[in-house]
């Protein structure tokens, strides 16, 4: 395995872990290729891996831009310190996970652009994997005194447990005998109880200060179905208990969490410190670290709000391009390298923070501006005729694909007597500084000619339907005689007669507020009722809209081929990206 030089430090995660390199304090761990207790690693060989991350999901919801920020955290961390990042599943809660979220997740790390691939081998992983070792440990925690089971009811374990400012109270079954809870626990592995009639608490101090050493709950009853272990097993080990040993069974270094993790720290070393004693697990043990979680305005992340909306309707479902989902963003046509560019800008802090959805915005611009084909959309479509120009004729015009990379080279698309233009490029009675068409105006048709308004048609309702103009003929773009006329204004335009019909969908974001569950506002009364709207638009002739094309349409923004929706015969675009934040104008 290599060992890239890492960059300078630049948050704590790399500072602590670049002086953990340096004093080697993991530089005798083994590995044995795959997850195991301390007699499996001791026959491994020396770790290849200078330092061991995880991004442990539980497969109860579809990932979204809050989980990015973690992906690319961990993958990162491992790939600059010559390290290895699993994926690791923490389905330990049967009743909320199922396969069709492991694919997901999977799905949506890889199109992110990492893998956990390394030395031959697949570190992908399941904490169901782990459930024999996780019980092997429970009973060996209660015949060493560190664990019994309780026999109150939930209610009384609530009350029992005090408050912030009172200790709370042993249970009746704290000080039976080992023997004792040790034959319950196997009674409650062997499905003799029912849900909620026992639990496995582990032996600590109920006047702690931190609540959550205050006989935590090692393991629950629950006979439900597994998606991976099926129903060989009706008890399950809580999170705070599974999470340290999954670590220490992959080896894991660096046990990289968000903040409102930080008070189960102690509990996490409480755990590995125990087991270590019992001779089940092997120094050096994982740290936990904790960092401020990716808190984003204009979004809610919360998988019941989220699911909230997809039940109810505000939402086309979990891959709607307003969504926070990476599979909503991915649709509204976000690249993997925009929102790791969005991670890596909003930096790693242990102070948490609100930040500007605009950032994400121009995330994205930033990458897509370089790459992203030009070309030409009409959104709010009105008829221009060019009435000197001749009925039949049409000619070639050409436009850089993307001035960003001449060698991309030039596109080329018709010019006739019949246009199309945007409607608010042409007033009647315009106002001062409007320098685009109105009578008597003349503007460049961009990569055309300089044309001259001479009036317009109007319904019976006074509205507008067609503008007329005379084009000068010795004034086409790219010709000696293009500057003889000088204009201040230039719009876009498309060939009525060759122009592409196209659904064009311009989203918006989901919420009018930057912070639509704050407080105790219901979060629904925030939606933005103009988060979207469907235009029917022309596009300029050659857009060929297979799914997932993108480009970056003149004046308009960036936008992309539905991905579901999408063909070459029928376009549907989605907008990602206006060109410059027109949130910001809204005051």
């Amino acid at each position: 395995m290599s060992h890239p030089t890492p960059p300078a430090a630049t948050n704590f995660l790399r500072q602590i872990i670049e002086a953990d390199l340096e004093r080697g304090r993991y530089q005798g761990k083994r590995w044995a290729g795959r997850p195991g207790p301390a007699a499996v690693q001791a026959q491994g060989e020396p770790d290849p891996a200078r330092i061991r991350t995880r991004f442990p999901p539980e497969p109860n919801g579809y990932l979204h831009i809050g989980h990015a920020k973690s992906i690319c955290l961990n993958f990162g961390l491992a790939r600059d310190y010559g390290g290895v990042c699993h994926l690791r599943f923490d389905d330990t809660n049967p009743e909320k996970e199922n396969q069709e979220y492991v694919d997901a997740i999977t799905e949506a790390v890889s199109w992110l652009g990492f893998d956990w691939q390394a030395d031959g081998r697949d570190n992908r992983y399941f904490a169901s994997d782990y459930f024999g070792y996780m019980y092997e440990f429970a009973e060996a925690l209660v015949m060493a005194g560190h664990a019994y089971v309780d026999e109150q009811s939930a209610e009384q374990t609530r009350i029992n447990r005090g408050t912030l400012t009172e200790p709370g109270v042993d249970s009746p079954w704290r000080n039976r005998p080992a023997e004792e809870s040790l034959a319950r626990l196997r009674e409650m592995r062997e499905g003799q109880h029912p849900d909620g009639s026992l639990v496995l608490r582990a032996r600590i101090d109920m006047a702690s200060p931190n609540m959550n050493l205050r006989d935590p709950v090692l393991y629950r009853i629950r006979h439900a179905h597994h998606h991976r272990s099926g129903d060989q097993w009706c008890i399950y080990p809580m999170y705070a208990y599974a999470h340290p040993i999954e670590d220490a069974l992959e080896g894991i270094t660096h046990s990289i969490c968000t903040l409102e993790f930080e008070d189960q720290r102690p509990f996490y070393d409480w755990v590995l410190a125990r087991l270590t004693e019992l001779g089940k697990l092997a120094e050096p043990l994982p740290r936990q670290y904790e960092f401020a979680r990716l808190n984003l305005t204009y979004i809610v992340t919360s998988k019941r709000k989220l699911l909230q909306l997809v039940q109810e309707g505000h939402v086309q479902g979990w891959d709607d391009p307003r969504m926070p989902t990476l599979l909503g963003l991915r649709r509204r046509g976000y690249t993997p390298a925009s929102i790791r560019l969005f991670c890596d800008r909003t930096g790693v802090s242990k102070s948490d923070s609100r930040i500007d959805y605009s950032l994400l915005e121009q995330a994205v611009r930033d990458d897509l501006d370089p790459i992203a084909a030009r070309s030409v959309a009409v959104l709010q479509p009105l008829k221009l005729v060019i009435t000197n120009y001749p009925e039949g004729r049409s000619e070639t015009c050409t436009a850089p694909r993307n001035p960003h990379d001449p060698q991309a080279g030039q596109r080329e698309f018709p010019f006739s007597r019949e246009l199309w233009i945007e409607r608010d490029d042409f007033m009647e009675v315009p106002p001062k500084k409007y320098f685009r068409l109105y009578p008597g105006n003349s503007v460049r048709l961009k990569y055309g000619y300089v044309v001259t308004c001479t009036g317009c048609v109007k319904d019976e309702n006074g509205e507008v339907v067609e503008v007329h103009a005379e084009y000068l003929p010795d004034t086409k773009s790219g010709t000696p005689g293009a500057d003889s006329v000088k204009v201040k204004g230039n719009i876009t335009w498309i060939s009525a007669a060759h122009a592409v019909p196209a659904q064009i969908r311009l989203y918006d974001r989901l919420f009018a507020q930057p912070h639509p569950d704050g407080g105790e506002r219901n979060f629904l009364d925030a939606l933005n009722p103009d988060s979207i709207k469907v235009v029917q638009g022309w596009l300029e002739p050659g857009t060929r809209a297979e799914p997932g094309a993108v480009w970056q349409f003149e004046r308009l923004g960036y936008f992309t081929a539905d991905r579901e929706l999408s063909t070459v015969e029928r376009p549907v675009l989605n907008r990602t990206a206006t060109l410059r934040d027109s949130w910001a104008d809204r005051g």
